[in-house]
């Protein structure tokens, strides 16, 4: 594989070549003007793309909201940028640095860079997938729901054509911090000092307020959700299921699909192998919401 990297107003742009259409990664593109070092995005496209604007995979990484990196996303830029879409994959500020509301409001910012600017690159601004692994499952379905973060951003619904939450385990944060120090108490485990509790503010409303379930409405324009989740896990197995009923319930096309024979990460690293069962999803889901309006 050749490699040739240009330097350009402090951006890295590397283009890649090989069997396939080349690929360009344009990276620490800054969504904020003179801010801070995470606030930044990497942009994966054809390099030499036509005239029809593509639709974009918006990526928010994992980590537990404290840590994590736009770079940990396997091999799906390279798959999706093969099967014609722009993938965007973004940093945001992390906790303890900034509040919870703060973060989520960096990843809407980073949403609302995209949706002016990613035709420079190829992508139709009216065609977005968002999706995230872990935390980035938890920020993802928010935003895609909670539409106060993408209206600050003066992002429409509209635009977003489908959400991928990956194996997070925080769409009913309420329920997740009952049962994880309901737990701990049965078995005799140390409480958490900086847990669920804790990185969602101490304030019960706080957890309800950014629970992705308690958002839901019909008639919002929602896009439709693929929920992915490792059933080998409980949390994240019945968090999956949680979103999905209440999703349906309003009346929003949603899917929760679960891998057995994985992990946590896994599930995430194996998205774009053409043998693994819930990128066969992926693909469905991607292939069936992607297409253009005719008008």
């Amino acid at each position: 594989m050749n490699t040739r990297s240009i330097f350009v107003f402090g951006l890295s742009t590397i283009l890649f070549s090989g069997a396939a259409q080349a690929q360009k990664l344009t990276s620490n593109v800054p969504y904020v003007e003179n801010g801070h070092e995470r606030q930044v995005l990497d942009i994966y496209a054809q390099e030499q793309a036509g005239k029809e604007k593509l639709p974009v995979m918006f990526w928010i990484h994992g980590g537990g909201w404290v840590v994590g990196d736009k770079g940990d996303v396997a091999i799906k830029p390279r798959v999706l940028t093969e099967r014609g879409f722009v993938f965007v994959s973004t940093n945001y500020r992390l906790l303890p640095d900034v509040t919870m509301d703060v973060l989520i409001r960096d990843v809407a910012k980073s949403l609302g860079w995209v949706h002016r600017n990613i035709s420079q690159y190829g992508g139709d601004p009216n065609r977005i997938f968002v999706g995230g692994h872990s935390a980035g499952a938890q920020l993802a379905a928010l935003i895609c729901i909670d539409e106060r973060y993408l209206n600050e951003e003066s992002v429409s619904f509209d635009v977003l054509k489908g959400c991928i939450p990956v194996d997070g385990d925080t769409y009913d944060i309420p329920k997740i911090i009952m049962t994880a120090e309901h737990r701990q108490t049965l078995y005799g485990g140390k409480m958490f000092t900086f847990g669920h509790r804790q990185k969602f503010g101490n304030d019960p409303e706080k957890h309800v307020d950014f629970s992705a379930v308690t958002h839901l409405a019909k008639g919002k324009g929602i896009p439709p959700f693929l929920i992915l989740y490792f059933t080998g896990n409980p949390d994240t197995t019945a968090q999956a299921r949680r979103l999905e009923t209440v999703l349906n319930e309003a009346e929003i096309p949603a899917k929760a699909f679960g891998k057995g024979d994985t992990n946590h990460h896994r599930l995430n690293d194996d998205l774009g192998k053409p043998d693994d069962p819930a990128t066969q999803e992926f693909f469905r889901f991607l292939d069936t919401h992607a297409v253009a309006d005719s008008n």
